[in-house]
């Protein structure tokens, strides 16, 4: 069988040496690129004879897993699958398997440097500092007694919970499915709409899909405390960034930390968020640490391995 490494996954090649080495111990022909491409006629030919294709958050689009003749699994170095052709995996009965749970340390513990970092006018301070300016005006908050509203309650949103409750936060949520360990964490479910009234922090941890899509509109963003901050390090689509952006210019949410947009970084110059005030804004860095980029390797070679054995493991439901 012919497995196909289509992209880098954030790891030396010699842990991707020593990954693979089983694949071709059993016989199996591995291809490794050490370079993107989002050119669809490169990742045809890259895809060429694979029945195994592996993958990170590059674009996978449907005109490429039409083309891809021998595709039977793609095996995703990552949670969401958003970025690949849905529709023409689904009619061509491709299994696409995910490397569920590798980043929920890591982006749970950037939502809560974004929100630290707006907390404790951070960036306002360092360039104070630089400036040989002074503490004046720089006081900041404490997340210790404000009320968090976890927007999706799976395995990222219930990590980013627990980190919110060591530092002393109140907990509500809003998920489409209620969790026992939430609860246990002593979070409360409301309905979006008292999520988005009654939190000082929103962070956000829903899928991009059809009924994601657009989620938190302007009327949802329009009931924020005007002291409120507003976390995204989930998905850009979920959320309506221009109204986001205009909330912020007319200053009825205090903050937003952003990693997520409606687009991939670079981000064009004339993005609404680009030139909102109060913002920090991280280019789609959320998942990615030395430590979540080795989980995840080993998460999607596990995945092969399982997948060749017929006992597949990270199937995600399309």
């Amino acid at each position: 069988m012919k497995i196909s490494l289509l992209e880098p996954i954030g790891v030396s090649k010699a842990l991707i040496e020593e990954l693979s080495a089983g694949l071709k111990a059993q016989g199996h022909e591995f291809c490794y690129y050490d370079t993107k491409t989002t050119d669809p006629k490169e990742l045809i030919a890259r895809s060429k004879g694979s029945q195994i294709v592996m993958i990170a958050n590059n674009p996978y689009p449907a005109e490429v897993v039409e083309a891809a003749d021998a595709l039977k699994m793609l095996d995703v170095a990552f949670t969401g699958i958003d970025h690949i052709g849905l529709d023409a995996v689904k009619r061509k009965g491709v299994m696409v398997c995910n490397a569920a749970n590798y980043s929920n340390q890591t982006v749970a513990e950037l939502v809560i440097g974004l929100t630290i970092g707006l907390m404790r006018k951070m960036v306002a301070a360092d360039a104070a500092t630089r400036a040989g300016g002074t503490a004046a005006g720089l006081m900041g908050t404490e997340i210790s007694g404000r009320t968090v509203g976890i927007i999706g309650t799976g395995r990222i949103g219930l990590m980013t919970a627990r980190l919110f409750k060591a530092f002393g936060a109140k907990l509500i949520g809003y998920s489409r499915s209620v969790s026992k360990e939430a609860l246990e964490l002593g979070l409360e479910y409301v309905s979006l709409e008292q999520l988005m009234e009654q939190s000082d922090i929103v962070s956000l941890h829903v899928p991009n899909n059809a009924a994601t899509k657009g989620m938190i509109h302007a009327d949802l963003i329009a009931r924020m405390k005007k002291t409120a901050l507003f976390i995204n390090c989930a998905r850009g689509p979920i959320v309506d960034n221009a109204a986001l952006a205009k909330a912020l210019e007319e200053g009825k949410i205090a903050g937003a930390g952003i990693d997520v947009y409606d687009m991939e970084p670079p981000i064009p110059a004339d993005y609404p968020l680009l030139h909102a005030p109060n913002t920090i804004l991280t280019p789609h860095v959320a998942f990615s640490s030395e430590e979540s980029m080795i989980r995840r390797a080993k998460i999607v070679f596990q995945n092969l391995y399982a997948y060749l054995e017929g006992k597949p493991e990270n199937v995600c439901e399309l």
